[in-house]
C-alpha cells in the first residue's frame, strides 16, 4: 500500500485471483478507482462479481495479485478504515457497550476513554439508552446499529459497508438507510458501500460504480446529483436507477436482487 493525497483512496490496476481445484479463478480484472475524501460511493453489481472482494482488499483482508491500494495514514487514535458486514457479528458474551468498545482495545487507550467513545457512538446511532443490553435482547435492526456504532467508534477515515442492510426487512432497511444518510451528514465520513440493490445505491450515494463481468471490472460510473432527501423509486431517482440497470450490459437484476 502507498499513500494517497488528501485522504483519497486510490485503486490502480487491481487484479485478484483465488486458487481452486482447477487452478486460479480470476475475480477482479484491472480495477482503477478513486474515492474522494467525504464521498459516499456505492458499488453495485450481481452476486459473485467481486464487490465484497474490493472492500476486503482495501481493508487488508485480501491481497491483490497485481495493482496497488493507496491511502493516507490515519491520525493518531483513528483507523484508516473500518468494515461493517451484512451480519452484525456481535460477541454474545459482551454487552452492547462492550461490543462497541471492542475495536478500540487495539488502539492503546485507557478503558474509561474506550467506554466514552463507545457511548458516544451508540448515542450517534440512536442506541444511547441500550448500553447495558445483551445482543440477544436486540432486534435485527438494533444489532446492525450496534455494528455501525462499533465501526464509527474507531473514527475511521473511511467506512466500508458490505451489504449491511440486505438481511433486514424492508421497513427496517429503509429506516437504516435514512439513518446512514443522517450519520454521514453529521460526521462527514467517507463511505464505500457495496450492494446489489440499485435503488438503495441511488438513494444513498453521491456516485455509483457498476461492476460486471467475470472477472469483475468497472463497466460504468454514474454520478447522482439529486440532493437529499431523495424520493425512493420516483422521478429522477427512477431514471438514474434505470440508466444504471442498462449499463449492466446483460446482467439481470429483478427487484434489486441478482439472478
Amino acid at each position: 500500500m502507498g499513500v494517497a493525497m488528501e485522504g483519497m483512496i486510490r485503486l490502480k490496476g487491481l487484479s485478484l485471483a483465488f486458487p481452486g481445484v482447477q487452478g486460479l479463478t480470476r475475480v477482479l480484472d484491472n480495477v482503477d478507482l478513486d474515492i474522494a475524501p467525504g464521498e459516499f460511493l456505492a458499488i453495485v453489481g450481481p452476486s459473485g462479481v467481486g464487490k465484497s472482494t474490493i472492500l476486503r482488499v482495501i481493508a487488508g483482508l485480501a491481497r491483490p495479485n497485481t495493482g496497488t491500494v493507496e491511502m493516507a495514514a490515519p491520525a493518531p487514535g483513528r483507523r484508516a478504515v473500518s468494515l461493517v458486514f451484512q451480519d452484525a457479528r456481535l460477541l454474545p458474551w459482551r454487552t452492547v457497550i462492550d461490543n462497541v468498545a471492542f475495536g478500540l482495545e487495539k488502539l492503546s487507550m485507557p478503558r474509561a476513554e474506550r467506554r466514552r467513545r463507545a457511548a458516544e457512538a451508540l448515542t450517534l446511532v440512536g442506541l444511547g439508552d441500550l448500553v447495558d443490553r445483551w445482543p440477544h435482547q436486540l432486534s435485527g435492526g438494533q444489532r446492525q446499529r450496534v455494528a455501525l456504532a462499533r465501526a464509527l467508534a474507531v473514527e475511521p477515515e473511511t467506512l466500508l459497508m458490505d451489504e449491511p442492510f440486505s438481511a433486514l426487512d424492508a421497513i427496517t432497511r429503509e429506516s437504516l438507510q435514512d439513518e446512514l444518510i443522517r450519520l454521514r451528514a453529521a460526521t462527514g465520513r467517507t463511505i464505500l458501500f457495496v450492494t446489489h440493490d440499485i435503488d438503495e445505491a441511488v438513494h444513498l450515494a453521491d456516485r455509483v460504480v457498476v461492476l460486471a463481468g467475470s472477472p469483475g471490472r468497472i463497466v460504468a460510473t454514474h454520478r447522482i446529483t439529486e440532493a437529499h432527501p431523495r424520493s425512493r423509486g420516483q422521478g429522477r431517482a427512477a431514471d438514474q436507477a434505470k440508466a444504471i440497470r442498462a449499463s449492466l450490459d446483460g446482467e439481470v437484476l429483478i427487484n434489486g436482487a441478482a439472478t
